[in-house]
């Protein structure tokens, strides 16, 4: 469908690869075939990846049979795959992914000849000298190679795409493009942008030119290099030559291809040593055993290797951890989709990476070899990393995963390998959403015939097949207020976690507050196409989601949107704001004003000309724009287009002509405001036509009436439409910027709440049709260039790009955080939190901010006391013993802890008195009833020191019951 080769019907379950890697990428993934050597837990990640990502066709390969070790990760195997080959096993289910990419099983070697069929060949689980003989076979023949492997918490990488790579986008960001200010004939040119905004170029960059009046020269030039001067200002070419400048102009940021050469190259000298001593003795050490450095000889036994870390991966080279496999396996697909399609950075050329800081905080502590010996179970793979005293307390940990979408769907994955839940303990998985076509190219456990089904009992089911012992319940609630009743103090006291797997900041900062109250650790991870963070949350050792914020997003001036949009991102939110109004508020407020009684009496409240103007809305809804019938909504849009895609326009050039001035002389349409001209309608032109049809058949639902994409007939009813002629008028006002919209007390500032537009997957509701053509028939009247569908999609319904490749290794750092909770880390050093970009590629890894520390306590700290005389004198003794411990401890405190004296004789007080009427006296205040539910009163102090600056102090938590 358009350009791309992918089936329509496929297009659904595709629709955010489009976003992340563009139509030409998609293109060139799509005749792409992929080898995948090695279907033990890395290998069937990594082939999970690379089959939802859409490549032409896979191949996966092993000669080796299912093992117990191979359970802790391969989440494709069951117990009775025991003894058959990997990869004929993972096949079918592999198969089941995507039903466009077709996937085979190969069990024979690799020869030379079979390797010519790839474009890219993958080697997991595979020797040293295969890794060399393969590496200079594919390099000589152009095949691109990637070879990925894991040793319990270590794991590697290393890319190998020939001499001549071309990337084509390097980061995947959106072309920037800016307004010109200013263009000086010089050798080198100099540009200056408006001063609104940073022109956010990089030297190195390539731009090219548009609109320009004047300097004519540059418009249309082949992209010229920059080198930036300032935020505001960058050099180009010898501009020495050109005419004078004027005025205007667009720039805009070109993505040149890159060409990048690649070498054959080494393993990490810790890996050698590993295949050394597995090609020496025909296995890998021992768990826990001290035996790798005794393989090696000469110089390698002491100066190659840093024997202290050779050591800890000769302990743990036997195991297979599922986390390390999820975050080195969802960077390998995309190494893969990288070779396929030349978008993004690959890797030049290796990475490293190990988790050590998961095993024991004491550096003395050393597990036996006993404790870590195989025990013909689906965990060997994991025991032997960390002995079977964490297999046992895994199992007993009560987790909640709040969200199955993309991140829940790979935790659930993860947890079932690891075994989180599956003894005394038990996962809680709730999602309030069904499941939809779109879904399936990133939340892997779910199914063609799943779709409409409720995501959290379907993970649950699919995980169970995963590992039957695992004990999971599905519940459907959004997390919030209004299930307080269900998610308790006694849920909440049972639990030993929470993980997050939300799309919104809000439901993540109320299940941050909860964990704080409850002091539970909350595992926060999100990812943005190809960017990923993740965040680990411990009582009293690291600061809290909320203790800091990202900066709110830049939001588009009202002017801009109402008058002078320059770039398709205006006229798109446009667009959005035209739906709520035209198809949302008016019905909503029609339908309180039928039904509601105090409706009038809170509409005569509202400030300055509200009340009149939604008063007008009302009328216009139920008796002058009522329609009778089809024709009717018809009609109603051909005369809304004319308003606003004509009426309006002349209506403003009215006000400020082509050739208008400002105060200062200057031209009025210039910088950032472009010139609009109105349009004239035809039914011959299609973005005229499906305004029409989408603005009809919208405004047909609203009154339940039958509409109609029957065109012909459409136009037939256009032809008797009457179309009032417009005449522009004197002394309309259009406010020029935000500030004069403030200070006019004849208008308001309306501020539409676009949430409520919320994008549905269905195409056939006329939402997009509507936001699409709203959008880009502004863009004509602005000159703006038009944008696809599938933009529109991605800004209008404001989806967050998630792909399955990142997901992954995200969600592998989560649970190798999670490993860390569960054996009871205390460190802040042992954390870490991480930050990502495959694009770049980019990582880091840093602490923990520390848990703040209060003049009283830490966050997270409250005093609890229940009904007795006695406990109420708690805090008072907390505080006294606060104030004796010395500098630490401000030098208000004393004052402070005066103050809760008194606080707490009134409390005494009270609690003497009407102890049986303190909770009448809550629920009068509060006007709220106290549910059976709640066991505990929450009371904040608020104190104030001899100068009468706050004092923060912890609050009161008062059992009830």
């Amino acid at each position: 469908c358009g350009p791309c080769v992918t089936p329509a019907s496929h297009c659904e379950e595709l629709l955010v690869l489009p976003y992340v890697l563009g139509h030409d990428a998609m293109k060139r993934m799509q005749i792409s075939n992929v080898l995948i050597s090695g279907m033990r837990g890395l290998g069937v990640e990594i082939a999970k990846n690379v089959i939802l990502g859409g490549v032409r066709s896979v191949t996966v390969h092993d000669q080796g049979v299912a093992e117990w070790r191979d359970l802790s990760s391969q989440f494709y195997l069951r117990e009775e795959d025991l003894g058959k080959n990997r990869a004929e096993v993972s096949q079918p289910r592999l198969a089941e992914l995507n039903s466009y990419v077709p996937v085979t099983s190969y069990t024979g070697a690799l020869t030379e000849d079979y390797l010519t069929k790839f474009q890219v060949v993958v080697l997991t689980n595979s020797t040293l000298d295969e890794q060399q003989q393969m590496g200079e076979f594919c390099h000589s023949k152009g095949i691109k190679l990637i070879v990925a492997d894991t040793r319990g918490l270590f794991g590697q990488l290393f890319c190998d795409f020939g001499e001549d790579m071309v990337v084509y986008d390097t980061n995947g960001e959106q072309p920037l493009s800016k307004v010109i200010h200013l263009s000086l004939q010089d050798s080198p040119g100099v540009v200056t942008c408006l001063d609104e905004a940073r022109h956010g170029f990089e030297s190195g960059d390539y731009i090219t030119f548009t609109e320009v009046q004047g300097m004519t020269e540059l418009n249309g030039c082949q992209p010229v290099e920059i080198k930036v001067l300032g935020p505001y200002t960058f050099s180009i070419c010898d501009t020495s030559g050109f005419t004078d400048y004027v005025r205007g102009g667009i720039v805009s940021q070109v993505k040149m291809p890159k060409k990048i050469s690649f070498v054959s190259g080494q393993l990490h000298v810790g890996f050698q040593a590993i295949h050394a001593f597995q090609k020496k003795h025909n296995h890998l050490p021992s768990p826990w055993s001290q035996e790798v450095n005794s393989a090696q000889t000469g110089s390698a036994k002491l100066e190659q290797l840093d024997e202290a870390l050779i050591k800890k991966m000769s302990y743990v080279a036997a195991g297979d951890l599922a986390p390390v496999n999820a975050f080195i396996g969802g960077l390998a697909a995309q190494e893969v989709m990288k070779a396929c399609t030349g978008k993004f950075m690959p890797i030049m050329q290796w990475l490293y990476f190990d988790a050590l800081e998961c095993l024991a905080e004491d550096e003395g502590f050393m597990l036996t070899e006993e404790e870590c010996a195989p025990r013909s179970c689906r965990y060997d793979g994991q025991i032997a990393v960390f002995g079977t005293k964490l297999q046992d307390q895994l199992a007993k940990q009560r987790y909640f995963l709040v969200g199955a979408g993309a991140i829940g769907c790979e935790l659930l994955k993860n947890f079932a390998m690891i075994g989180l839940g599956a003894g005394d303990g038990e996962v809680i998985v709730t999602d309030m959403d069904t499941i939809e076509k779109s879904n399936l190219n990133r939340q892997f456990l779910f199914r063609p015939s799943d779709v409409t089904k409720m995501k959290s009992d379907t993970a649950a089911a699919a995980v169970k097949q995963m590992n039957p012992s695992i004990k999971i319940t599905g519940h459907q609630n959004r997390v919030g207020p209004d299930t307080e009743r269900i998610y308790d103090d006694d849920f909440f006291e049972g639990l030993d976690g929470v993980a997050n797997a939300l799309d919104n900041v809000d439901a993540r900062m109320y299940m941050d507050r909860r964990c704080v109250y409850y002091r539970k650790p909350l595992l926060e991870s999100g990812t943005l196409g190809t960017k990923g963070n993740v965040q680990v949350v411990i009582p009293f050792v690291t600061e809290s989601y909320s203790s800091s914020q990202d900066p709110p997003e830049k939001s588009i001036p009202i002017c801009t949107l109402k008058n002078f949009p320059n770039a398709i991102e205006h006229t798109l939110q446009w667009a959005r704001d035209e739906f709520e109004g035209l198809f949302k508020q008016p019905p909503e407020n029609a339908m309180q004003y039928l039904t509601d009684p105090k409706f009038m009496e809170r509409t005569l409240k509202l400030p300055g000309a509200q009340p009149v103007e939604v008063l007008e809305a009302v009328h216009k809804s139920i008796v002058t724009d009522c329609p009778q019938n089809w024709a009717d909504c018809v009609a109603w849009a051909r005369n809304h287009w004319q308003c606003q895609y004509s009426n309006n326009i002349r209506q403003l050039l009215h006000n400020f002509p082509p050739d208008q001035l400002t105060s200062s002389g200057a031209p009025f349409w210039s910088g950032p405001k472009r010139c609009p001209h109105p349009l004239d309608f035809s039914t011959s032109n299609e973005l005229h036509m499906d305004y029409i049809v989408a603005a009809a058949n919208l405004f047909a639902q609203t009154y339940g009436l039958q509409g109609s994409t029957d065109r012909a007939g459409v136009i037939k009813i256009l032809q008797e439409v009457d179309v009032p002629v417009f005449t522009p008028r004197s002394g309309v006002k259009i406010h020029v910027s935000d500030q004069e919209l403030q200070n006019s007390n004849s208008s308001r500032i309306i501020h539409i709440n676009t949430s409520l537009f919320i994008y549905n997957d269905d195409d056939t509701n006329f939402h997009m049709d509507f936001i699409v053509a709203a959008s880009n028939l502004r863009a004509e009247n602005y000159d703006i260039p038009p944008t696809d569908r599938h933009k529109s999609k991605l800004i209008a319904g404001k989806i967050i790009p998630a792909i399955a490749t990142t997901t992954a290794a995200v969600v592998g750092l989560v649970c190798l955080e999670l490993l860390k909770i569960v054996q009871g880390h205390k460190k802040l050093e042992s954390f870490k939190n991480g930050f990502m970009n495959l694009a770049l590629p980019f990582f880091a890894f840093s602490e923990p901010i520390a848990a703040p520390r209060h003049k009283v306590t830490k966050v997270g700290d409250h005093h609890a006391f229940s009904g007795s005389v006695h406990a109420l004198f708690l805090l008072h003794a907390c505080c006294q013993t606060q104030r004796e411990t010395g500098p630490a401890v401000s030098t208000s405190f004393t004052s402070c802890a005066f103050v809760l004296r008194l606080l707490f004789i009134v409390i005494i007080i009270l609690h003497l008195c009407v102890l049986h009427r303190m909770t009448e006296i809550v629920t009068k205040v509060s006007k709220k009833k106290l549910g059976k539910h709640v066991k505990a009163l929450v009371f904040e102090l608020c104190c104030n020191d001899l100068s009468d600056e706050d004092v923060e102090v912890p609050y009161v938590r008062y059992t009830i019951r």
